[in-house]
């Protein structure tokens, strides 16, 4: 059966669109862009505009960049009209019907390159959403790959309005918003309530782009990130939840809560149903509230991530009555400050407690269920509480006989943790429970049957658990390029550790030491032995280590200030295991965080809560959540994932056994062997069997990735040697950064995703080749092969390849021909410092530029990392001609930007 062609999908798209009342309106170009736009901005705004008041308004529309353009879209714009009148100009009403709807095709656009746009649908004449269909067959990550490509050639001037981009094959549909950075990973499935997907193209027409849904997500379901200066739409089960919460809030009296699995959005979908709630006239305030101290910092910053100065900080309780009885419609504050005002100061709230206010209750299954809450819903007369958790309270894992539905009511959306893995939203776990139970294991760590406290506390085990960390910790973290946390018992259990640890780094060489740092609270009055150190002299001493591994200076008397800069350095991976009791094993976001080491007893929500600390996304090296139990949680494991998902729920969440991933890796060692039976055919392959190669060899590396985690891996165990695994890896970069720059790459590569971080190794880096450099020995027999080692080793690496004949001509001229002995790294950095000179003055003289200026704005650029393109333009002695001159321009900057990485060490 033939496929339907790319021009029969659309003219079957656009004649769908028609039928949801779209109006079709032949525009080809630009200028009738603007004929068009300035049309319906009269109808909008139910006025006539002159040619000058016109080209004011295109002056204003067209400046600044994507983000700038999404808050003037929303904005209204101050007109000087040519009778001397000011007007305010609307280019987006908030009243659906009031604007107008239009759909064009194959509009043409200028720029680095001719561009034709497959679908666009214009909002009173604003390119708002754009589609980019492919035939059914062809894989949607090319028609991504097209609008990269757009957004880098031509996507200018009044095309940077696009809020919203949509790619379909017809079978499979998605949608994403626009940024300046588009990634892969931020496309989204539109769903259904149920959470199923609706990826057919009709079907997500009929859903996402009726006018009224689509205006929806455009005015009240995109956020603007000032922080980042981006924007972020939200996903379908977030759309949902704020749905129900407003529905709720605004049409009944009742509470309810949201289940949206660990890591899967839930502070963006709680600003967004707290800041519409707000804007309501009929609601007087809204509370996010926290019931932890130490989780205020970190929800207050997430908010205003999204909105700067969305919130005010409510540092003491006196600052949150101001707020209660000023014009603050949006607070944050914690459950205590919230029961402590409404306990103790009930006279300055008296004009506020009758107040309509709607509370949110972050993570709603913790401290809700005691006295503060019941102060709180006992004083205010007016309130309507809604909850979010990953791990709600059910009567099998109750507090004191209450359950989140005894709380908060019904349920009103639900996105388990099967969902969000089955969406690449997060990651699902690798557990494995490591211990005397595993037949044959040389780590006899007593996890099982022999469970008293005087065996699982004892030196052995523990030293036998730190021995086996040491170990294998660079396995687990891909050699310390993510970062892990070590959950353990009791604070006198991980003090303990921290001894070990210590004592056991410094038997290692310094640059091989793992940098531990521990956290915990501590009961001021605890109940200890004559011989016991008081929790807090403990700390201090380990805060006074992290002092000085760190240069800090911090105490117990400044907790917070150490809290926050511990959170920030895990999260800089400047910390390789943090030692915990309790403490951030619940609302910790770190997306390096992918390893949880654990010697503690889990059960249900504290268990999925710990794990989740592991499976945020960040790169396609981070494949999933590695879980170390030093115990036999496996019961406790499978009894949370089912009541927390359902009982089929296993596969999904957890990962296969390392035997099958092995099994699927030699399977594909077959596949990779019909396409190429050695390495050196790699080098004859063209078109699709080329592309194959790269499709099948990257299927390879996934696996890879994820098999060298395991514990028990042994290259012995797959059917291709590492040798040729490496051969491979080689051909695979060659394929993806050719060694010549000439030419241009196979076209049929454009639209591959290579992955290349796969290939990324932090073991192989700068220092690596510095101690190789100095091991070499020019008088030795083995001289050559170790000289071709340090090549080969360089060419493996993407970022070093590019310094392989400086360092051949180096070892040359430093290493082979002087007879004294050198200080390799000092001569090094001169030899690369010289040769960096002789290029800068080499491009001077080629490209004809201003010497001092080139030599100024390459030296802003080491500091800065940024080049300003207009800098660029003005290095030229001669006056370019305006159609060379963008062109030139970005050759220079590319060139520069290739100089500097190539010759900085």
């Amino acid at each position: 059966m033939s496929h339907q062609s790319e021009q029969a999908l659309e003219d079957e798209f656009i004649s769908q669109l028609e039928s949801l009342d779209y109006e079709y309106v032949d525009i080809h170009d630009i200028s009738q862009l603007k004929d068009n736009l300035k049309v319906q901005l009269e109808i909008l705004n139910n006025t006539k505009f002159s040619e000058q008041e016109f080209n004011k308004i295109l002056l204003h529309l067209e400046s600044g960049g994507i983000f700038d353009k999404a808050k003037k879209l929303r904005d209204k714009m101050e007109l000087l009209r040519d009778d001397n009148t000011m007007e305010y100009i609307d280019f987006f009403n908030h009243h659906w019907c009031k604007n107008s709807f239009q759909v064009a095709h194959q509009i043409t656009m200028e720029g680095k390159y001719k561009n034709r746009y497959d679908v666009t649908i214009l909002i009173n004449g604003l390119p708002l959403v754009q589609v980019e269909l492919k035939r059914r067959g062809i894989e949607l990550k090319r028609a991504f790959n097209q609008t990269q490509r757009y957004q880098i050639h031509t996507y200018r001037g009044l095309f940077q309005y696009i809020q919203v981009f949509v790619i379909s094959n017809g079978v499979d549909t998605k949608y994403y918003a626009n940024n300046r950075d588009l990634n892969y990973k931020f496309t989204f499935f539109w769903k259904d309530e149920k959470n199923n997907n609706i990826s057919n193209l009709k079907d997500f027409t009929n859903e996402f782009l009726e006018r009224y849904h689509i205006h929806k997500m455009i005015d009240k379901y995109i956020v603007l990130s000032e922080s980042t200066r981006s924007m972020v739409i939200l996903r379908a089960y977030q759309f949902y939840a704020v749905e129900k919460i407003l529905d709720s809030a605004l049409h009944s009296k009742k509470n309810g809560y949201v289940w949206h699995a660990t890591g899967s959005g839930k502070t963006l979908t709680s600003f967004k149903a707290s800041q519409l709630l707000a804007r309501r006239a009929e609601i007087d305030k809204v509370l996010f509230i926290v019931d932890r101290k130490d989780l205020d910092n970190q929800t207050f910053n997430e908010f205003n991530k999204f909105s700067n100065g969305s919130v005010d900080s409510t540092e003491n309780t006196k600052k949150l009555i101001q707020q209660l009885r000023g014009t603050d419609k949006l607070i944050v504050t914690t459950i205590q400050k919230l029961s402590k005002a409404a306990k103790s100061n009930k006279k300055e709230l008296e004009s506020v407690k009758d107040q309509k206010m709607i509370l949110m209750f972050d993570e709603c299954h913790r401290s809700q269920f005691g006295e503060m809450h019941n102060t709180i819903t006992n004083y205010f007369t007016n309130i309507q509480c809604f909850g979010f958790t990953g791990t709600p309270i059910f009567a099998e894992n109750s507090n004191k006989n209450k359950t989140t539905h005894d709380i908060f009511g019904d349920r009103l959306h639900q996105y388990l943790i099967k969902d969000a893995i089955k969406d690449n939203n997060v990651l699902g776990f690798s557990v494995e429970y490591i211990g005397r139970y595993k037949n044959k294991s040389k780590y006899d760590i007593a996890v099982e049957e022999i469970n008293t406290k005087e065996v699982m506390e004892s030196d052995k085990r523990l030293e036998k658990i730190v021995d086996y960390i040491f170990e294998n910790h660079d396995r687990k973290t891909y050699n310390r390029e993510f970062t892990s946390i070590f959950a353990v018992s009791s604070i006198k259990v991980l003090n303990r550790y921290y001894e070990i640890f210590k004592k056991k780094n410094q038997e290692l060489p310094e640059e091989d030491r793992l940098k531990i740092a521990t956290i915990y609270t501590y009961d001021d009055n605890p109940d200890l032995t004559e011989e016991e150190i008081h929790p807090r002299d403990t700390l201090e001493e380990q805060i006074s280590d992290y002092n000085k591994l760190f240069g800090t200076n911090y105490s117990t008397d400044t907790f917070s200030m150490y809290y926050q800069d511990v959170s920030e350095k895990s999260k800089a991976k400047k910390i390789d295991i943090l030692l915990v009791v309790n403490m951030f094993l619940t609302g910790f976001d770190n997306k390096y965080l992918n390893s949880l080491y654990v010697d503690k007893n889990l059960v249900y929500h504290s268990l999925i809560q710990a794990y989740s600390r592991t499976n945020r996304i960040c790169n396609e090296k981070k494949a999933y959540g590695n879980i170390i139990c030093f115990r036999n949680l496996k019961k406790q494991t499978d009894e949370a994932i089912r009541l927390f998902s359902d009982e089929n729920a296993e596969e999904t969440v957890l990962m296969k056994p390392y035997r099958e991933y092995v099994e699927n890796f030699n399977s594909g060692v077959k596949t990779l062997h019909t396409i190429v039976k050695t390495v050196d055919e790699v080098d004859q392959l063209e078109g699709e069997d080329l592309k194959n190669f790269v499709k099948t060899f990257r299927d390879l590396l996934r696996l890879l990735n994820r098999i060298t985690t395991f514990t028990e891996f042994k290259y012995k165990d797959l059917s291709l040697p590492e040798q040729e695994i490496e051969d491979y890896k080689s051909k695979y970069i060659d394929i993806y950064d050719p060694p010549t720059s000439i030419g241009e790459k196979e076209s049929v590569l454009e639209d591959i995703d290579f992955e290349i971080e796969l290939l990324r190794r932090d073991d192989i880096n700068v220092e690596y080749i510095l101690k190789l450099l100095k091991e070499l020995r020019p008088n030795t027999p083995g001289f050559e092969k170790d000289k071709q080692f340090i090549l080969n080793t360089m060419e493996k690496d993407i970022k070093l390849r590019s310094k392989i004949d400086l360092i051949n001509k180096f070892i040359e001229e430093n290493i082979v021909k002087p007879n004294e002995n050198v200080n390799t790294e000092e001569k090094l950095e001169e030899y690369m410092d010289h040769e960096k000179k002789t290029a800068i003055n080499q491009l001077i003289t080629n490209e004809n530029l201003h010497q001092d200026k080139t030599k100024n704005l390459i030296n802003e650029y080491e500091f800065s990392g940024k080049i300003k393109p207009m800098e660029v333009a003005d290095l030229f002695t001669e006056k370019l001609k305006l159609k060379d001159k963008r062109r030139k321009r970005q050759e220079l900057k590319q060139e520069i930007m290739d100089l500097i990485d190539k010759y900085t060490w």
